[in-house]
């Protein structure tokens, strides 16, 4: 594992993402490397990107981009804005902002995202949700319950959502 390295995802031997693609937006501040061969268990959280080879099984919590290499091999419920997969993920997938799949993915779970990005040869077996970060808010907003008190109770009042 290398930690603190600056470069793109492009500078790893073996990697097929490029900084110049469509996802090129965050690759940039690269601030973890899970290298092919090492395995992590637990709960990830980063700020920046963070690229994974190997074998990771537990959470991921992203403010910018997680990538995942064609070695990668996740078991994880992500949360990220960006997610780019060349490897395999089993677990539900929320992108805010968009989920790239290379011909290599293999995704075994739901999606939650506003842009899908799919080449030809990825997989995906799950149900895909397409919605922008603040259309889920305000579809949470609208869906809130509305309480009334029963009968007989002399008044009802009616709880509304704020916007």
């Amino acid at each position: 594992m290398a930690f603190g390295r600056k470069e793109s995802p492009a500078d790893f031997a073996g990697s097929k993402t490029k900084s110049s693609d469509s996802t090129g937006k965050g690759f940039s501040n690269l601030t973890a490397f899970i290298d092919q061969g090492s395995e992590f268990e637990g709960k990830l959280s980063f700020k920046d990107t963070v690229r994974i080879d190997g074998r990771f099984m537990g959470e991921i919590s992203s403010e910018n981009t997680l990538v995942v290499g064609e070695t990668g091999e996740i078991e994880a419920q992500i949360d990220s804005p960006t997610v780019v997969i060349s490897g395999t993920v089993f677990g539900d997938v929320q992108a805010s902002r968009q989920l790239v799949m290379h011909k290599s993915a293999r995704l075994k779970g739901n999606v939650t995202t506003a842009s899908l990005v799919m080449e030809e040869g990825a997989m995906l077996n799950g149900s895909v949700k397409m919605e922008t970060a603040s259309a889920s808010k305000t579809m949470s907003a609208a869906q809130a319950p509305v309480s009334k008190k029963s009968e007989g109770s002399g008044s009802a009042t009616e709880s509304k959502p704020t916007s």
